[in-house]
């Protein structure tokens, strides 16, 4: 999509349809976060992100400790917006039929054989990929296709995805033993990767009592799989801002090492974002204006998103680490022209 037809402004009819139906869209919005928020406590921030990630169509790289609730999140979400499920444990011996299926021959009565192929639980709408970085380079790059394309190649022949499809994986960033990094390619893949910090004193008071009496509050769907696509299209329609515009180019090509602007990048950037990171932030500003119930993303929603769409799309060298520089103290920088 160009940036001239992002900067387009609906005629009055169109427009007021539009606002109308973005309304709704924020209504139904609600309603799943407060869904969301009866099982999951003190992750208000999370839960945005993730819908966030899904309203724009991507998938999510979920980072945290164990006991954070990553696992339930998932869970939840799939009951919410009435998502297909699928969960997958990765281990270093989880091959990439296990992810993807395989093709069996079978005889029949007749003693004619043929091939049979067997669909792997990435067909499915939401496949939760557990402690990703556990599985084998091999077997990570089994999803670089899905993740991309929507659609998998097994033996010469194409097969796709159902619709939706997202993956939301989850990493510990503890434990190292036994793991496989990410590799870039398949990093660029995930649209927003989310930081889960532990619950302030309140939400984990509430969670503790609510958790561990005799019943627990059960999420309940708001949505179905056709009205997620339906308001991925719709968020597709909001309108940017060329300020906008003009801010997610300019905070994305200031985290290159190459494009000869902050000291600070040249200095202590391996390698920085490319454009797909705009266009993950592009994307993301609209769900988040929609979650909001507003009609149209501000620079606002830039700078709120910029952690969770950068993080992972760049990458320190020796000299930052020497100098004690992190990534989120780099990307704040690069925020600051647009605070």
């Amino acid at each position: 999509m160009s940036n001239n037809e992002t900067m387009t402004v609906p005629g009055s009819a169109d427009a007021e349809v539009l606002a109308s139906d973005i309304e709704r869209l924020g209504e139904r919005l609600r309603q799943a976060r407060q869904s969301i928020e009866r099982v999951i406590f003190g992750q208000q921030a999370v839960i945005d992100q993730t819908l966030i990630a899904l309203l724009s169509g991507g998938h999510v790289l979920l980072i945290g400790v164990p006991g954070l609730a990553k696992t339930r999140l998932v869970e939840t979400l799939h009951v919410v917006l009435g998502l297909e499920e699928r969960r997958v444990q990765c281990t270093p011996d989880l091959m990439p039929a296990d992810i993807l299926g395989s093709e069996v021959l079978e005889e029949e009565e007749s003693g004619r054989r043929s091939f049979r192929f067997i669909p792997g639980p990435v067909f499915c709408q939401l496949l939760m990929a557990d402690e990703v970085n556990r599985a084998s380079p091999r077997t990570q790059s089994a999803l670089l296709q899905a993740m991309q394309e929507r659609r998998v190649t097994i033996a010469g022949r194409s097969h796709p995805l159902p619709e939706p499809f997202h993956v939301v994986a989850t990493q510990n960033p503890l434990e190292q033993e036994g793991t496989y990094p990410l590799p870039e390619a398949q990093l660029d893949r995930f649209l927003l990767q989310i930081d889960i910090g532990y619950p302030d004193v309140e939400a984990e008071r509430q969670m503790l009592i609510a958790t561990t009496g005799l019943a627990e509050d059960k999420p309940r769907a708001v949505m179905t799989a056709p009205d997620l696509i339906a308001a991925q299209l719709l968020i597709r329609r909001i309108p940017v801002g060329k300020s906008v515009v003009e801010a997610i180019l300019g905070l994305v090509r200031a985290g290159r090492p190459d494009a000869g602007g902050l000291a600070e990048v040249t200095r202590h950037v391996a390698w920085g974002p490319g454009p797909r990171a705009s266009q993950a932030l592009m994307l993301a500003v609209r769900a988040r204006a929609a979650l909001e119930g507003r009609l149209s993303p501000s620079v606002d929603d830039v700078l709120a998103l910029a952690h969770p769409v950068l993080r992972h799309r760049m990458a320190l060298n020796f000299a930052a680490r020497a100098d004690g520089v992190t990534l989120d103290s780099l990307i704040d920088r690069l925020c600051q022209p647009y605070a």
